[in-house]
C-alpha cells in the first residue's frame, strides 16, 4: 500500500488520506496540519491514594489541566522527564495515558456502588480510571480475551491499589451467560482500525493495512451483540473507539440501535469541547448526532469516538452469589494480627496457595476463566503467609504497624526499586516499604539487612 509522508512525523496510507479528504472537505487541510505536531501525552492522578490537590503539591513534573478530566494533566517535556521512571509511578500515584483516552470513562461516569464491566480492558487505563471513581465501593469486572494482555491489565490494577476488581479472561458470550442483567454500566472500548492513533504511534499504520475497517466493524458487532443481556434496565453503555472510520463509529451505533430497539442514544452533557457525531456519513439517523468525536486538529489530543446509550427496559434476573471457601486461614490471620491495623478477615477466599480478599456482591463465577479474583493478598505455604505486592499497594502507610519510609530523592528508594538488598539495623519482621509516605512494596528485616521483596518483574531498570 502506498504511503504519503505528512509533516515530519508519520507516513499515512494514500487510501486513508483520500477517505479523510472526502469526509472532511474544507476541514481536511487543518486535519492534515495536525500531523505536523507531536502527539499529546498525559498522566491521570490516582485519587485512591491522594487527592489531585495533594498531588499538585508534590508533583515532580510541570502540569497543565486536561479540560475533560479533572484528574488528568498534560506533561510538558514528557520524553525528558520520563514519568514512568519516577518512584511515584512505582507507588501507583498516577497512570500514564493519552489525554483523549480519558474521555470515555468521563462520559460513562461510574459512581461509588455501581457494578461496572470493562469488557475489552487491557492494558488497563480505563479500568484504573473506573476503579478510582468507584472508590472501593461496588464491583468492577475487567475482562480481556487475550491471556498475554490480561497480565498487563492485572499489573496496572494492582499498582493502583484497586480492591474491588475481578479480572477475567473470557469471550463476551461466556460473560453474558454468567452476568445476566447484572451491570449498571458497561464500557466497550472496542478493538478498531486505530486511525486516531497514527500520530501517537506510527506503527499503528501497519495495523491499519493489516486489519481492514470492515473486519474491525465485524469484531465490534460481535462484542456488542452480547451487551444487552448483561446490562440491567436503565443501565448505561459507553461505546468508544480510537478511529475516524464512520463504519466503526456512527455505523456501528446505527446497527446496534436497529438490532436492539430497547436502547437509545443519550446526549452527553458533561463534556462540551468535542464535535457531534455525523449521521450524514452513515444512514442519517438523527439521534447519532448525540455521539461525540475528538479530532486532533480541534483538541489537544488524539482521535476518538464516544457514544452513550441507555437501556430503556428489559428484564432483571436474580443471580446465584459467589460462595467463599471456609478453610483454615490461621497463617494469614497471624500475619494480620501481628502487623496490620485493619482487618480483611471477613472477605477471605483461597485458591490453591493463593489468598484473596473477595469484593462484595460478586456472583457465582463457576466456569469463567479468572485471572485475578479480587485483591490478591499473598500465598499461604506450609502454614506461613507471604504478603503480595498488590496487598502492599492497596494499603495506606497508617494501615501497617512497622513501616520504612524513604525519600523519593534518596539513593535507598532507587536501590529498593532496583531490587537491591539494603543494609539496615531494625527490629526483625515484615516491613511495609514506603516512598514519601506512599506504600510501594515489602521488605523483611533480618539481623543487619532488609531482604528486598519488590516484585522482580516490576523492578526499575
Amino acid at each position: 500500500m502506498e504511503k504519503v509522508k505528512v509533516g515530519g512525523f508519520v507516513k499515512l496510507p494514500e487510501e486513508f488520506l483520500k477517505k479523510m479528504q472526502n469526509l472532511l472537505g474544507n476541514e481536511y487541510s487543518d486535519f492534515i496540519e495536525s500531523y505536523n505536531k507531536e502527539s499529546y501525552k498525559g498522566i491521570r492522578v490516582n485519587t485512591l491514594k491522594l487527592s489531585v490537590e495533594d498531588f499538585k503539591k508534590i508533583s515532580p513534573f510541570k502540569l497543565s489541566d486536561i479540560p475533560w478530566c479533572k484528574e488528568g494533566f498534560y506533561i510538558d517535556d514528557f520524553d525528558n522527564v520520563r514519568p514512568g521512571k519516577h518512584p511515584y509511578y512505582h507507588c501507583g500515584l498516577y497512570y500514564i495515558q493519552e489525554p483523549s483516552a480519558m474521555i470515555p470513562v468521563e462520559v460513562l461516569n461510574p459512581k461509588p456502588g455501581d457494578r461496572v464491566l470493562d469488557i475489552s480492558a487491557a492494558p488497563g487505563g480505563k479500568t484504573t480510571q473506573i476503579g478510582a471513581k468507584l472508590n472501593g465501593e461496588g464491583l468492577l469486572v475487567a475482562n480481556d480475551i487475550s491471556p498475554k494482555r490480561v497480565k498487563a491489565l492485572t499489573k496496572n490494577i494492582e499498582m493502583f491499589g484497586i480492591k474491588n476488581c475481578v479480572v477475567t479472561n473470557e469471550t463476551p458470550g461466556r460473560l453474558a451467560e454468567k452476568f445476566k442483567y447484572f451491570f449498571d454500566k458497561i464500557l466497550v472500548d472496542a478493538p478498531c482500525s486505530g486511525e486516531g492513533m497514527f500520530r501517537k504511534d506510527p506503527k499503528s499504520v501497519k495495523n491499519w493495512s493489516k486489519f481492514s475497517v470492515n473486519q474491525c466493524s465485524k469484531m465490534q458487532k460481535d462484542i456488542l451483540k452480547h451487551i444487552p443481556k448483561m446490562l440491567r434496565p436503565g443501565g448505561l453503555l459507553a461505546y468508544s473507539t480510537c478511529t475516524f472510520s464512520p463504519e466503526e463509529n456512527e455505523g456501528t451505533i446505527e446497527w446496534f440501535l436497529k438490532e436492539f430497539p430497547e436502547f437509545e442514544v443519550v446526549k452527553i452533557e458533561n463534556i462540551d469541547v468535542l464535535d457531534r457525531g455525523r449521521p450524514e456519513w452513515v444512514g442519517g439517523r438523527r439521534e447519532i448526532e448525540r455521539t461525540l468525536r475528538a479530532w486532533p486538529h480541534k483538541i489537544e489530543g488524539e482521535g476518538h469516538f464516544i457514544a452513550l446509550l441507555k437501556k430503556r427496559d428489559g428484564q432483571n434476573e436474580g443471580l446465584k452469589m459467589f460462595n467463599r471457601r471456609e478453610t483454615n486461614y490461621d497463617a494469614y490471620l497471624e500475619f494480620e494480627n501481628l502487623n496490620m491495623k485493619i482487618s480483611l478477615k471477613e472477605s477471605l477466599h483461597i485458591v490453591g496457595e493463593n489468598l484473596y480478599s473477595i469484593p462484595d456482591g460478586l456472583p457465582d463465577l463457576t466456569g469463567i476463566k479468572i485471572a485475578n479474583l479480587g485483591l490478591y493478598l499473598g500465598k499461604i505455604k506450609k502454614n506461613r503467609f507471604e504478603p503480595s505486592q498488590s496487598l502492599a499497594l492497596a494499603l495506606k502507610k497508617e494501615d501497617f504497624r512497622d513501616v520504612i519510609d524513604f525519600s523519593s530523592k534518596s539513593i535507598e528508594a532507587i536501590k529498593y526499586l532496583k531490587g537491591e538488598t539494603l543494609m539496615l539495623n531494625d527490629k526483625k519482621g515484615w516491613k511495609l516499604v514506603c516512598i514519601d509516605g506512599f506504600p510501594v512494596g515489602w521488605g523483611k528485616q533480618t539481623d543487619s539487612f532488609l531482604k528486598n521483596y519488590y516484585r522482580p518483574e516490576w523492578r526499575m531498570r
